[in-house]
């Protein structure tokens, strides 16, 4: 789950939903929380790329992933006026295991953020790739 255009205490984000979305199908687990979630899930092995700062899952990698999405993730949307007002509602009443903001009550959080926690501590441990 996530909201277009982001709402933070002292403005609004410029990028709009189709960004977003695009950026989720097609960018690297460096930009986008869903693409590392399901990275992870997925076995995928994060690596440390560039100068070491950013972690992808490398260009194969990646690759592999957006592959995966192409074939089985799915988008919709609803339109709100004001979609960071919902948001919170939302993640309290339906069950998204994938989101780890706001949603410690979910039963998979804990699991989740092992996941990824342990990702990353693998990731800095390899030598970084290009």
């Amino acid at each position: 789950m996530g909201i277009a255009p982001r709402h933070m205490s002292t403005r609004t984000s410029t990028q709009d939903l189709r960004k977003r979305v695009r950026y989720h199908f097609r960018g690297n687990a460096a930009g986008s929380t869903l693409r590392l979630t399901l990275g992870c899930l997925l076995g995928l092995e994060l690596r440390r790329v560039g100068s070491g700062q950013r972690m992808t899952f490398s260009k194969a990698g990646e690759a592999i992933l957006s592959q995966w999405m192409a074939e089985h993730a799915r988008v919709c949307w609803v339109r709100h006026p004001e979609p960071w007002t919902a948001e919170s509602d939302l993640i309290a009443r339906i069950d998204v295991p994938l989101n780890l903001d706001q949603n410690r009550h979910n039963v998979f959080h804990p699991r989740l953020k092992e996941i990824r926690a342990l990702a990353r501590q693998r990731a800095r441990e390899l030598p970084v790739t290009s």
